[in-house]
């Protein structure tokens, strides 16, 4: 009888699974285009509450830099 409850489980957690997908509640992805003078802790003090070096983690981490230099026009996805 276990054995039954857990193969159950097991095809309705597939089945979840599978037909599971995103919602889309999150909204449309929003970008910053740097200026002049900005720096990644500009940008996470002011997008970001709390710690800004969080916020540059997230920056750099979302938008794949190599480091913290980035130059004015370039846009940076805010994650």
């Amino acid at each position: 009888m276990f054995v039954r409850i857990l193969i159950l489980a097991a095809v309705v957690l597939v089945a979840w699974a599978v037909v599971a997908r995103d919602s889309g509640a999150g909204g449309p992805e929003r970008t910053v285009t740097v200026r002049a003078g900005d720096t990644l802790w500009s940008i996470a003090e002011q997008y970001f509450a709390g710690d800004p070096r969080e916020g540059v983690w997230l920056l750099e981490e979302r938008n794949d830099l190599p480091g913290a230099v980035i130059v004015p026009g370039q846009r940076l996805v805010l994650p």
